[in-house]
């Protein structure tokens, strides 16, 4: 038989603030590692839908023009495209355009893609931003002029508003058919501005996304042909610093929360395992006297800790989860996006970090549960039997 876990189940020991003060510091602690790993979902697909993860764009500093195609097809192309780690490589056309309505006006980038090569003629999907601004709505007309060698006008029609993860009334962006924004810039269908790709899920890092950005650069200059356009790769972290380092920002705060939650937690502990020593002070003296060590002794209240921390655990990993069911499915709670580029709260249930954040939060409080212990090696077992 084991002794100290024969005694540890014959405690009882309710400790319904120590439970409570566990499970609610593991509830913030897992849905701070939601929000992480949502805000982080959340904001890499868009910038990734809206640019790609590398981008391959002539060597000159504005392509955002008529001026400076590159070849849709390059020989390069299908050394890039059975790269391990690519998903798929997209040839696009961006132009700079100034939208008119009434008697506002608002500079956009247009950016022409095969997706929307099937929709109606001159039809574009706009970013709710610009909706807001200008008042467009689907099956408005939108009037737009391109500035260049010569003033062009186009008059698009909007099929599709859809939120935009960066909506900043600077970096608004309307999509069109890749043919119409050729045909705005005379070019044939083997010229485009920029070849676009993007990664595979285990690749989205932002160590692999710089990795693959580097490989996919080296690939366009050693396999490219005389005849090909000098290109550059850029990765997405490049081109938007400002939101990876928004997402690190995040990711300290989350370091900084399960820090002191696991802290909190764990001296709530403390103070609920003294309590249950000092209750059962003449129980430690009793055990000493028939020759129990004070290692033994110490294990019987680690378990009955163990097992308070291990039922706080659970409950705010339960309670954690539904929450962020609940508002996965529903978007209870809103966001500004001008700060913070969504206009939700979002969550995204990441297993293996909640599982090693509930390990590593775990094994912490277990060791700060050993300084306590130490106060049974002061317990005179002469004094606490004579005493009962």
């Amino acid at each position: 038989m084991n002794a100290p876990r024969f005694i540890a189940s014959k405690l009882r020991f309710k400790g319904k603030i120590a439970v409570s003060s566990v499970a609610l510091s593991f509830f913030i602690m897992i849905i701070a590692v939601a929000i992480s790993s949502g805000f982080r979902r959340e904001i890499r697909t868009g910038v990734s839908s809206i640019s790609g993860d590398v981008q391959l764009t002539p060597s000159a500093l504005n392509y955002v023009n008529e001026a400076d195609p590159v070849s849709a097809e390059p020989a390069f192309l299908p050394a890039i495209d059975s790269l391990p780690g690519v998903h798929s490589v997209t040839p696009v056309v961006y132009r700079a355009g100034i939208v008119k309505q009434g008697d506002q006006i608002q500079g956009v980038l247009f950016k022409g893609i095969p997706e929307r090569a099937d929709t109606a003629s001159l039809g574009v999907s706009i970013p709710s931003r610009l909706s807001e601004i200008l008042g467009l709505q689907v099956g408005d007309k939108m009037l737009t002029y391109f500035i260049g060698e010569r003033i062009k006008v186009r008059r698009f029609v909007v099929t599709e508003v859809y939120p935009s993860i960066i909506e900043s009334d600077e970096s608004l962006m309307v999509l069109a058919s890749l043919p119409d924004l050729q045909r705005l810039n005379d070019w044939d269908e083997g010229e485009v501005s920029a070849l676009e790709v993007t990664l595979a899920e285990g690749y989205k890092s932002p160590s692999m996304i710089e990795e693959m950005s580097s490989r996919i650069g080296t690939l366009a200059m050693l396999r490219s042909s005389d005849l090909d356009d000098a290109t550059v790769a850029t990765s997405v972290i490049r081109k938007y610093p400002q939101l990876f380092n928004w997402l690190n920002l995040i990711d300290f705060n989350v370091l900084l929360i399960l820090v002191l939650m696991t802290v909190v937690a764990g001296f709530n502990m403390i103070s609920g395992l003294l309590i249950l020593l000092f209750r059962h002070i003449s129980t430690i003296g009793t055990l000493k006297s028939m020759g129990m060590t004070d290692r033994n002794i110490s294990s019987v209240f680690l378990r009955v800790s163990s097992h308070l921390v291990l039922k706080g655990m659970l409950i705010g990993n339960a309670a954690a989860l539904l929450f962020c069911l609940v508002q996965g499915t529903t978007h209870l709670l809103k966001l500004d996006p001008a700060n913070y580029f969504v206009s939700f709260v979002p969550v995204s249930v990441n297993l293996p970090m909640i599982l090693l954040a509930d390990v590593l939060a775990y094994a912490v409080i277990m060791l700060l549960l050993l300084i306590p212990c130490l106060f049974i090696s002061k317990v005179d077992p002469a004094r606490t039997v004579r005493a009962q």
